[in-house]
Formats: C-alpha cells, structure tokens, sequence
C-alpha cells in the first residue's frame, strides 16, 4: 500500500503511535525501536513529505546551551543533545562541522550580560571561554566586536535536512509504519482512536510531535488549556558569494534574557553559505511563510487579539520587540541589525533567500506571558510535545530519552 493511505474500514492498530515526523517525533521513534524493537509503531505526517516545517527550515546549528536557565528543560537537554546530534552523524556520514560561535558584546551594556551568560554557562557545565576584542577578532575578523565576547569551541553547524532523510531511512528498514498526507482531526482516548482526513488509528499510547499544531492536539484531550500559539516569522537573507569571507563561522548577538529571542545572528551553514537572520515577526498563520501565503483567518484574529493584549500590557518588553521587528521588514532595517555584528555588510551584500520559518510560540493565557521553556503534558495514555522551539532540533535525541522515560514511568 503506498505511503499516506489508509483503508478506512480496516482500523490499524499499533502499540505505540506518534503524530507528527518532524525531528521530535523521527529521534523518539529511534529510541524506542531501540528500546522496543518487537513494538508496532507508526508515524502520522500531514504533509506528503518530511522536512517541510520547523525541522527542515532551521538553520542546522547546534547550539550548546549558554543562553538557558540551568533549571530550565532547555539547559538539561542542550549541551547532550548536541553531542548525540554529532554522533548520530559521525556514524551516519551526515555532514558536520564543528565550526564555533562567537557571542559578542557591542556596547557597555553588553558587556555586563557577557558576564551573565559566562557565568550561567559555567553553571550548566558548558565548555565556554570569555576572550578580548583582539582574540574575537582573530576568530572573526570582521565581527563588531567591543571588548569582550565569548567564544564556545563545541558549537557546530549540521546539514538538518540530511539528517531527518537518514533518520526516514532507518526508520522505516526498522518496520516503522510512516502514513503521509494524514492530518489528525480527532482523539478519542477512552477507546483511544485516531481519526484524520483519511483513516481511523488505534493505538496503545500515543506521542503528539506535532510542532506548530501539538497545542491543538493536546486540546482534543483536554490538555494544553492555558497556552495559545503566537506564530512568528523568521526571515533570512544571504551573504553574497563575493563577501562570504566575513563570516568564519557564527556571529551571534548579546541576547535580551528576558525573550525567547536571540535577534539577527550570522551563520555558515554546511554548505558553506552564510545565512543573516532570522527576524522574529508576529506571523497571521501557522504556515505564513510568505507575505500572504499561509494566512488563516482566524488564526490572524486570534494573534492580532493576543499580540494586542500583549502590546498593552507590555510584559516580556513585548513592546519594545514589537517596534524592533516590524520594522525588519523593510531591508533598511535588517541591514542595521547585521552591521551591528558586522559593520563591513553593505545593503547589497544581503541577497533574498527562500529560507523562511515559522517559530510556534506559545503564551501563557493567564500570565500574557511567553513560554521560554519546552512544555510537556500527558494523560494516561499520551504524551504531548509543547512549544518545541529552538534549540528543539539541537535537543532531540536527549529530549526523545526524556519522552522516553516519562512512557515508562506511565506503563
């Protein structure tokens, strides 16, 4: 039977099912094949191939962690989940350099949270050197560097898409049952089915990795009932062939510690091309990858209505963000973003990429607060995956050992 289609008047049944193939949901199938190798598992996607949301649109770095709370799900998963993330492709030939970062301080101010983030890396263990302008500038010639910065040597950049084809690959010579194009309306947990627009699923217990749709999944079984998604876009340009040599590496910002956001940042990726970005802009659609592709009327209301209760209230410096990124829209605007890092880049330096993500955010209802940290909720029989956002693809194969410990504290 060909992929994504299923007879709807013979129910499949499977031991464990997981909904969503995106890179959560591909590392957990891995552990528990390995765990359970006798087990019947399938994967629903809604899409008819891998790849097409969060987990083939990011930027393929592995992040060590320096950013997180050490208390935080973030920091407990970062730092491993990228040593298992590297040698996953060691042994699977995916490409991957261990290339480096550079944070760097631009300001006074600045200069005070490089401190901070020092320090909250020794806390969480990571290996992370705070060096002077002039050794920044050995690195990264042409960073903005002012005074200090850090430098974290573990860092690397990996090619995301081969991965999740690798993992696709194995999964299925491992007897994984993948069901493309199935889009999950419905869970009924006391009979515990699985209706989507083309087939009935029965199941013993059920994973929702369902990334930017997980909440309203978890919502069919009563879970998730404090968070709404605010979308938000991330938009790319591309350095251009003939100055490609300002960027060694990652040039990353100083962060604001109080958003989930790490702002305009400049990455080699595997294949050599250097990518600045991404902006964090108020998306009208769980798909808006375009200008007005992927808008959802209701899903615009409801963001405009949240982000609107957001701006008044001001929390989280939302306000502040607002302004910032809205204006990312015009090239101007992102031009000065980037030559804050590297002031060499000129406007015509930056090329149009077709690299665009969609960052699910969530808020909390009750706080109008936004979510820093992963969320996981479970009933008696499933699991549910909640604002899996960066560093997400960093952490998978420590957040699927994690997911997996949870199933066995429930069974």
């Amino acid at each position: 039977m060909p992929l994504g289609n299923s007879i709807i008047f013979k129910m499949k049944k499977y031991d464990i099912l997981i909904v969503g193939a995106g890179i959560i949901g591909l590392t957990l199938v891995l552990r528990l094949k390995e765990k359970y190798p006798n087990a019947k598992i399938a994967i629903l996607e809604k899409e008819d191939k891998l790849g097409m949301h969060a987990s083939g649109r990011n930027s393929g770095v592995l992040h060590s962690g320096v950013y997180y709370d050490n208390d935080s799900l973030k920091a407990k998963l970062c730092s491993k989940g990228a040593m298992l993330m590297r040698a996953f492709a060691s042994e699977n030939n995916i490409k991957c350099n261990k290339s480096g970062k550079v944070i760097i301080a631009t300001n006074d101010q600045e200069v005070k949270v490089i401190d901070q983030l020092y320090l909250n890396a020794c806390k969480n263990k990571i290996k992370v050197t705070k060096i002077t302008e002039d050794k920044v500038r050995k690195i990264e010639p042409y960073a903005g560097v002012h005074k200090y910065g850090l430098y974290i040597n573990d860092t690397a950049v990996i090619d995301s898409k081969g991965v999740i084809d690798r993992l696709y690959f194995l999964l299925k010579n491992l007897g994984v049952h993948f069901f493309l194009k199935n889009q999950v309306v419905n869970i009924d947990e006391k009979i515990k089915v699985v209706t989507t627009n083309c087939s009935k699923v029965s199941y013993g217990f059920l994973f929702n990795c369902a990334g930017a749709y997980a909440d309203q999944i978890a919502r069919t079984v009563g879970l998730s009932t404090n968070y709404r998604l605010i979308p938000f876009k991330g938009i790319y340009h591309k350095l251009s062939h003939e100055k490609n040599y300002l960027v060694n590496s990652n040039i990353y910002p100083v962060p604001d510690m109080s958003l989930p956001f790490l702002g305009v940042h400049l990455t080699r990726v595997a294949s050599g091309d250097v990518y600045v970005g991404p902006t964090a802009i108020p998306a009208f659609g769980r798909e808006n990858y375009g200008i007005l592709n992927g808008i959802s009327l209701n899903e615009g209301m409801i963001t405009a209505w949240e982000l609107s209760r957001m701006y008044l209230s001001g929390n989280d410096g939302f306000r502040q963000l607002a302004h910032h990124e809205f204006k990312k829209y015009l090239k101007k605007h992102f031009v000065e973003s980037a030559k804050i890092l590297v002031p060499d880049i000129r406007s015509q330096d930056l090329i149009e990429s077709s690299k665009v993500g969609i960052r699910p955010q969530l808020i909390n209802i009750k706080t109008r607060k936004l979510e820093m940290d992963f969320i996981v909720e479970q009933t008696s029989s499933s699991i549910h995956v909640l604002n899996a956002v960066s560093p997400a693809f960093t952490c998978s194969f420590s957040f699927a050992d994690m997911l997996c410990e949870k199933y066995e504290g429930i069974n």
